[in-house]
C-alpha cells in the first residue's frame, strides 16, 4: 500500500508529540501545516480541533470523518511538603498502568521538567505492603528530576497547580511491523487519515461526495467531535481504536467495526454498508461490541446531531496502557476507509 510509509512515519511523529486533553495546541498546529502542505483547506474551530475540507461532486450531502489527537496525561494538583506532586488524571485509565513511568511536567512557558510516576514509599525494603497497596489518587506521586524539599524548591523551577503532565509514550517499530507506543489511541487513526488525505490529492481523486475532516482534542474527556457539524453532513463516521480483550474478534492485524458501545447500537444501515464494503474489498475486518467505550460519533448524535453514525478503527491491544498494534490493521483501516469515501451515501 503506497501511503504505509507515510503513514507510519507520521504517526511517530505524532505519537513522540506530547498532548495530553487540554494541551493540544502544538500538535494540531503540526496536523495543520501537514494538511496546507498536502494542499487542503483548513480551519481551527473555537475548541481547538483542526477542521480540514475535501470536495466532492456531491456538496448537497456529505460526509465527516473525524479521530482525536489528545491523548490521556494528568494535571498537578498539589505540591507535597517534601517536593513531590501529587498529580489529577486526565481521560480514564488505572494508576497501575502507568507506574513506574518516565513523564515531563510542561511548565507555562513550554519548559519541560522529566519525572516518573510512583507509588508513595515504593521500596520493599522499607515497606512489605508494597505489593498489597491499593494504587490511587491519595497514594500516586511524581518525584521530579530535581533537587527538591520543599514546594518552594518546586516553584522556583516554574512547576505550579494545572501545569499538564505527559506520559512518556516510549514509542517502538519492530522489524516484524508491530508498532509499540502509549497513545495509539488515537494517533494511529489520524495517521490513517492523513494517508488517506494524501492518497486523495497524489491521485487526483474526484470524490462523490464532499468531505469534512475533523481532528478532535477533546475526545478522552467526552466532547472532542460534538460540533462544528454542518446541516450537509448526513453520514458521521468516527476513525478510533478497535479494543481487543476476552470475547472479542478484533485483532491487532484488522480493522474493527464497533456495533454497540456504552452510548447504544450504532447506524445499523450504515454499519452494514462498512461489512458489505470490507468483504467485498477483501479488507480483513471484525465486528466487536464495546460495552465501556464510547467515541465522537456518539457524543455527537447526543449533542443532537442528526447524522447516520458509526465506529472504525484499527485494532489496538491494551487499550488505555502501553499499547500495541501492526502495519496490517493500519492498511486495513485505511483500505476501508478508500472503499467509503468513494462509495455513494446511503439513500
Amino acid at each position: 500500500m503506497e501511503s504505509l510509509s507515510y503513514i507510519k512515519d507520521l504517526l511517530v511523529r505524532l505519537l513522540n508529540t506530547p498532548s495530553p486533553t487540554g494541551h493540544t495546541a502544538k500538535i494540531i498546529q503540526m496536523l495543520e501545516t501537514e494538511a496546507n502542505a498536502l494542499g487542503y483547506g483548513t480551519s481551527i474551530i473555537n475548541k481547538g480541533g483542526l477542521l480540514i475540507h475535501v470536495p466532492g461532486k456531491d456538496m448537497a450531502k456529505r460526509r465527516f470523518l473525524t479521530a482525536h489527537v489528545d491523548t490521556l496525561g494528568g494535571m498537578v494538583k498539589q505540591i507535597l511538603d517534601n517536593g513531590r506532586l501529587r498529580v489529577h488524571r486526565i481521560g480514564g485509565y488505572a494508576w497501575n498502568t502507568v507506574e513506574g513511568e518516565y513523564c515531563n511536567v510542561i511548565c507555562a512557558d513550554g519548559k519541560l521538567i522529566s519525572g516518573t510516576i510512583l507509588l508513595h514509599n515504593t521500596s520493599v525494603h522499607v515497606n512489605r505492603e508494597v505489593g498489597d497497596t491499593k494504587r490511587n489518587d491519595d497514594n500516586m506521586e511524581i518525584v521530579i528530576d530535581a533537587k527538591v524539599t520543599s514546594p518552594a524548591d518546586v516553584q522556583a523551577l516554574g512547576i505550579q497547580v494545572g501545569d499538564f503532565v505527559a506520559w512518556d509514550p516510549r514509542v517502538a517499530v519492530t522489524d516484524t511491523g508491530y508498532i509499540k507506543s502509549r497513545h495509539l489511541d488515537d494517533k494511529a487513526s489520524v495517521a490513517v487519515l492523513f494517508g488517506l488525505l494524501q492518497h486523495i490529492k497524489q491521485t487526483d481523486l474526484v470524490l462523490p461526495h464532499g468531505l469534512d475532516v475533523l481532528i478532535s482534542n477533546n475526545e478522552e474527556i467526552g466532547y472532542g467531535g460534538n460540533s462544528n457539524i454542518a446541516p450537509e453532513i448526513v453520514e458521521y463516521l468516527a476513525v478510533d481504536m478497535g479494543a481487543m480483550g476476552d470475547g472479542l474478534t478484533t485483532d491487532e492485524h484488522c480493522v474493527s467495526i464497533c456495533a454497540m458501545d456504552a452510548s447504544g447500537p450504532y447506524h445499523e444501515g450504515l454499519r452494514r454498508h462498512l461489512m458489505k464494503l470490507a468483504k467485498a474489498n477483501d479488507v480483513h475486518y471484525a465486528v466487536d461490541i464495546y460495552p465501556y467505550y464510547g467515541s465522537d460519533a456518539s457524543a455527537a448524535v447526543q449533542a443532537g446531531a442528526d447524522v447516520r453514525h458509526a465506529l472504525i478503527g484499527p485494532g489496538v491491544a491494551n487499550s488505555h496502557a502501553y499499547e500495541r498494534t501492526h502495519e496490517e490493521a493500519l492498511a486495513a483501516t485505511w483500505q476501508l476507509l478508500s472503499a467509503y469515501i468513494n462509495s455513494p451515501c446511503l439513500a
